[in-house]
């Protein structure tokens, strides 16, 4: 059964996790979801690169959280963990017991835009949108 354009733009809770193949092209340990807008905005960035169809993401020891994400278009470093319209998102093997069970997710006003991370209930967002913790760490 084809999907159609609307049905895999759902909302996040419909999205599955990649499945690893022989090439080892995605892994389904991350359990990472990437939302359609999420995607549209890493293939708006990343077409201003020279790699129109990647993007990484890292993350960092945060002041607010105990992570802080950072996504970078155009690169491809790491393990594919999402991908959607167009775009295939990276990440470290080292991170992805941290990502396992986030999504990612693009809001936009008119004072700008920015990335947000939404979590499981064992996951604290930090109100930025941008860092995270495990729950149990505070």
């Amino acid at each position: 059964m084809a999907e159609t354009k609307a049905e895999t733009k759902n909302d996040l809770t419909n999205r599955r996790p990649p499945s690893t193949g022989e090439d080892g092209a995605m892994t389904s340990a991350a359990s990472f979801q990437l939302s359609a807008a999420a995607a549209a905005e890493l293939c708006r960035q990343a077409a201003q690169t020279q790699r129109h169809n990647v993007a990484t993401l890292a993350l960092h020891a945060g002041d607010c959280a105990a992570w802080v994400l950072d996504v970078r278009p155009g690169i491809d470093e790491g393990i594919a963990i999402a991908r959607g319209d167009g775009i295939t998102l990276h990440a470290a093997a080292c991170h992805l017991e941290h990502i396992r069970g986030l999504s990612l997710d693009y809001r936009g006003d008119l004072r700008g835009g920015g990335f947000v991370l939404q979590g499981p209930a064992d996951v604290e967002i930090c109100a930025c949108g941008a860092a995270f913790s495990p729950a149990h760490s505070h």
